[in-house]
């Protein structure tokens, strides 16, 4: 993976000597994406640059990226990685073309030239990506289907447009200012930590939506989509089915092993990890490469404080080692402190520029820094309970048929921790309300099918665009901001096109949730692995967590300069969360994010306020 960046103008003086301090300023934003190699690439239209983290042919892969069709250049820079390389390149080989390195960027740039503003429906992978197409004297721009790898912009007063793979990379350019409007505050205080796609919060920054591409030219930007889900009945049988999801999820892993660094699983004991880490570990054996290595992830004492409930029925640790004695892999558990958990609450502002997931991203930092020091690609579970119907949100009554977003379906405890006359001012419930029922509208919808599972389709839908979003974008910067690459095997879409036409009868056969999963593991994973309840990302069960939350809410409530008393009502978060146990059991966002996340999340709202001078 890497971080990409650039700036484009066909409209005025071009080529000025302030632009290589201009690139510089803004590719030096990225370096944690690609600590490898860095380089930059002008013509008279603008500059693009480029961080590399180096994964497929190391040597000469370097970007930005040339070559030439006749008198024609085209140049590429790129953030992702192709799982469909070789069978690119050998189309493209037929097609006449040739090749000086082995690495996905030269067959993402030679796809180009051979299939033009098509490419994105010949790729698999996850990918963001800026081509300048010299015979068409225009740019270029794509991202990935389900927006694995992240694309913001904006347009400056002078016309520019400006990108870059994170929000802190627009404002290195010159004119680029911070700054959030109603709406944006709409999405933090309302939506946070999720986000609608295509929205920068910040005023003036968009996001190339996922499986969107964006031409320039010098008469204007165009976009379009080049691939959407399509609801269509499902014709196979049980065991069909059962053997269909077997060849897509294990062919979807093995394409993603691919590397020329080290590369590991993360492993909970959980279904979806283990499928992931059973399935590469016998890869391994079959291509007798060393053992598969794997990491699980833990809390300071939290074995000594875990309380079961119904979002997390049991601890990770017995099943982990489990499949560490199964399938013999060379196996690490990584521990959290607890003060590091709290203390890189800032820092996962840094790498999101955003506030986010409190300590799910936290933690995720710290682990993803960890694995880091031995590995560069992680191979991790997410998505699955988006694409199969994993959460309670799907089942549920009080859940499924919510009028509103399931995993936040009751907005009080926001509500009474920020200012009333701000909250109705900005008009935050009628925002949400809005952002939801535009989203239900765009629900691929399936003719005849009865109310039941048209709802469960338009949950499907807010699943993938919202809440898998969420865990993406936390997984992306989390792991960039480390040097770390990891992949999203359930995050192919031949898969997630697949899995969204199974009804729910089977996807919840005999009334278990993602049976057809555990049935497609059958003979894969042990018994009692595959018929384990779903557990969410470890989170810590140590007071101490809450204790120090808590300190620092207070120390910022102390300090009367502090940006977040434009935000919040001090007198009912004194006499509220600051002073009552959380409860785990009722959580104000997902799963598990409840008393203690929000305080948390209060935290990386000052943090993101104080970072670029934001107030409301």
């Amino acid at each position: 993976m890497c971080g990409i960046a650039g700036f484009i103008c066909f409209e005025r003086d071009n080529g000025r000597p302030e632009w290589a301090a201009i690139a510089h300023s803004m590719g030096e934003t990225l370096n944690h994406r690609g600590p490898d190699d860095k380089g930059q690439w002008a013509c008279p239209a603008g500059v693009l640059i480029h961080r590399r983290l180096s994964v497929i042919d190391p040597d000469r892969g370097r970007q930005p990226m040339t070559r030439t069709q006749g008198e024609k250049e085209y140049t590429i820079i790129y953030n992702g990685e192709l799982y469909n390389t070789e069978q690119l390149r050998q189309d493209l080989v037929q097609r006449g073309y040739r090749f000086e390195t082995s690495s996905d960027t030269e067959v993402l740039l030679t796809a180009y030239m051979a299939y033009g503003e098509e490419v994105g429906s010949h790729l698999e992978g996850i990918y963001a990506f800026v081509i300048w197409d010299g015979a068409r004297g225009q740019f270029f721009a794509c991202r990935d289907r389900f927006g694995v790898k992240p694309f913001f912009y904006a347009w400056t007063d002078d016309g520019a447009f400006v990108f870059g793979s994170e929000l802190k990379a627009l404002f290195a350019y010159p004119g680029l200012r911070p700054r959030v409007d109603s709406a944006g505050w709409c999405e933090v205080l309302g939506l946070g930590p999720a986000r609608t796609a295509g929205v920068g919060v910040f005023a003036g920054v968009e996001e190339l939506k996922p499986a969107h591409y964006l031409v320039l030219t010098p008469g204007g930007a165009r976009q379009a989509q080049y691939w959407t889900l399509v609801s269509r009945p499902h014709t196979e049988d049980y065991d069909d089915t059962v053997h269909h999801v077997r060849e897509l999820v294990s062919g979807a892993i093995r394409r993603q092993l691919v590397s020329d660094v080290p590369l590991c699983t993360f492993l909970s004991g959980g279904l979806d990890s283990s499928v992931i880490s059973a399935v590469a570990a016998l890869d391994y054996g079959q291509r007798g490469l060393p053992p598969l290595e794997t990491y699980s992830f833990d809390y300071t004492d939290n074995a000594k404080y875990f309380q079961p409930s119904a979002f997390q029925p049991d601890a990770d640790w017995p099943w982990v080692e489990r499949m560490v004695d199964t399938f013999h892999t060379r196996h690490r558990v990584l521990t959290c402190p607890i003060p590091d958990l709290v203390h890189l609450l800032d820092e996962a502002v840094a790498a999101k520029d955003l506030p986010g997931m409190a300590d799910v991203d936290s933690s995720l930092l710290y682990f993803c820094r960890q694995v880091a020091q031995t590995h560069v690609v992680a191979l991790s579970g997410e998505c699955a309970d988006e694409v199969f119907g994993g959460y309670p949100w799907f089942e549920r009554p009080e859940m499924l048929y919510a009028d509103t977003f399931p995993w936040s379906r009751d907005l009080a405890a926001r509500r009474e921790v920020f200012q009333q006359p701000l909250w109705k001012r900005l008009g935050v419930e009628d925002y949400v309300q809005y952002r939801y029922g535009q989203s239900v509208a765009e629900t691929p919808r399936l003719e005849g099918e009865d109310r039941e599972n048209t709802r469960r389709r338009e949950v499907a839908w807010l699943n993938l665009n919202w809440f898998m979003s969420t865990l993406l974008d936390r997984k992306d910067r989390m792991s960039m901001a480390s040097g770390l690459e990891v992949r999203v095997p359930f995050c192919d879409h031949h898969l997630v096109e697949y899995v969204w036409n199974i009804p729910w009868s089977m996807k919840a056969m005999n009334g278990q949730r993602k049976q057809v999963l555990r049935d497609a593991a059958e003979g894969l994973l042990p018994v009692d692995v595959r018929r384990r309840p779903k557990s969410p990302y470890p989170k810590t069960h140590n007071p101490l967590y809450e204790e120090l939350v808590r300190a620092r809410v207070a120390t910022i409530l102390d300090d009367r300069h502090a940006p977040l008393h434009s935000l919040v009502d001090e007198q009912v978060l004194r006499a509220g969360l600051m002073v009552s146990a959380g409860d785990y059991g009722r959580p104000w966002f997902g799963q598990l994010m409840a008393g203690p996340q929000m305080l948390a999340y209060l935290v990386q709202l000052n943090t993101w306020m104080e970072r670029f001078g934001l107030s409301v």
